[in-house]
């Protein structure tokens, strides 16, 4: 029998799960639009697109929970076009919204880049980068540049973009999922084979070929599907509640 949590409640074990506190982000992480008080099931996704409500709604969902949510630094603060549409949505239909980004991608288990490395098979060794989101591990056996790209592909259900000689050798990985292209600048000075993430930009490749450091580029909402998921199950677990995972198409 499924016994339904209080919103507030859900909201504060969240918090305290993923130390949000101690994050300095780019958006609001919590509870960003408030809906029914009563949760039985979750739906949880990468990004609060209105085809990502309608889909959790569809699922007869009373929270959506995501990766990345609303009220973005620096954005448009007005209540217009796809906003107002996607805010409209959820209220007309009381859906509670819970948006984590950083806190997400640094969870030591439940995270986007715990979770990505123990897909891949990559054995951690540390974390680097601003905020410590970064992190190193290691391959249990060395695989050649092409073979870990397909095992990327095979994970991930997305061909990488993958900068380096086909046959280098890749045993040290340093990887922080989404768009951390930018974190490439201090991984290419660590101790590393190869660096990981979803996005590359126009830099990357001259910083790859004049450090000789491999770099995957594997797709930003795919590097940041298994996080949310993996959180939602267990939320599922604990309070003994639904929970949905819902993944829609993104080619990027």
């Amino acid at each position: 029998m499924i016994m339904p949590v209080v919103r507030n409640e859900l909201e504060n074990y969240i918090g305290q799960l993923l130390s949000v506190a101690h994050f300095s982000d780019y958006a609001p992480n919590g509870l960003q639009v408030e809906g029914r008080l009563q949760i039985s099931r979750i739906a949880t996704g990468v990004t609060a697109s209105l085809a990502m409500i309608d889909a959790a709604l569809a699922q007869g969902a009373d929270a959506l929970l995501v990766h990345h949510g609303y009220f973005w630094k620096n954005e448009n603060p007005c209540i217009i076009h796809t906003k107002k549409t996607r805010l409209a949505r959820l209220l007309v239909n009381d859906l509670n919204l819970l948006a984590y980004h950083l806190p997400l991608d640094a969870h030591p288990e439940l995270g986007n880049n715990a979770q990505l490395g123990l897909k891949l098979g990559l054995i951690p060794t540390g974390r680097f980068g601003e905020q410590t989101l970064g992190w190193l591990g290691e391959l249990e056996a060395p695989l050649s540049l092409a073979a870990f790209a397909n095992r990327v592909e095979k994970v991930l259900e997305r061909t990488p973009i993958a900068l380096g000689s086909p046959n280098k050798l890749i045993r040290r990985v340093a990887w922080c999922t989404g768009g951390a292209q930018s974190y490439f600048h201090e991984a290419a000075n660590l101790e590393v084979d190869c660096f990981l993430t979803g996005e590359i930009s126009e830099f990357v490749t001259h910083l790859a070929q004049e450090t000789g450091k491999a770099y995957i580029a594997a797709g930003h909402h795919a590097t940041e599907r298994f996080g949310i998921a993996a959180l939602g199950e267990h939320l599922a677990s604990t309070f003994g509640i639904d929970h949905v995972h819902i993944d829609l198409p993104n080619p990027v």
